[in-house]
């Protein structure tokens, strides 16, 4: 079996792994808003993702819209220009600002870190959204040790 030298000489090999960290990240990702359909509606949409517990919060802020916001939504996976189904409804009161958050499945993680995910606000006078923000790709930064 084992003598007193191995588990010495084990605990020396293992000695660098314990140094070693895995942290969650935080993904910041920005995103302007803006209507094809109304050039006075225009928001903001800042967003942070954590990566351990897959909660993505966030802070939508905008004017200008014809008339009060009745649905919100994080819709995916597109690219910027192309449609898409709902894959997280914002829920609760939508009057700017408007904060947030949910939990992601991994593969709407996935989307959101890779760019596919935009934000659209509907109202009354444009059921189909009248403010939308395509969320860039995540640009990570490898953490330093």
């Amino acid at each position: 079996m084992f003598g007193k030298r191995h588990v010495v000489l084990l605990a020396l090999a293992m000695a660098p792994l314990a140094s070693l960290t895995v942290s969650a990240e935080t993904v910041t990702f920005n995103a302007a808003l803006s209507s094809a359909n109304n050039p006075s509606a225009t928001g903001t949409l800042e967003a942070t993702f954590d990566t351990e517990t897959m909660v993505l919060s966030w802070v939508i802020t905008y004017s200008g819209l014809s008339g009060p916001a009745v649905a919100a939504h994080y819709h995916g996976p597109a690219r910027a220009g192309e449609n898409a189904g709902v894959l997280v409804p914002l829920e609760g009161d939508l009057t700017a600002p408007i904060s947030g958050e949910a939990t992601l499945s991994a593969d709407i993680a996935a989307d959101l870190q890779n760019g596919f995910l935009y934000l659209n606000i509907h109202t009354a006078q444009n059921p189909g959204g009248e403010l939308r923000g395509q969320l860039p790709a995540a640009e990570y930064v490898a953490p330093s040790m």
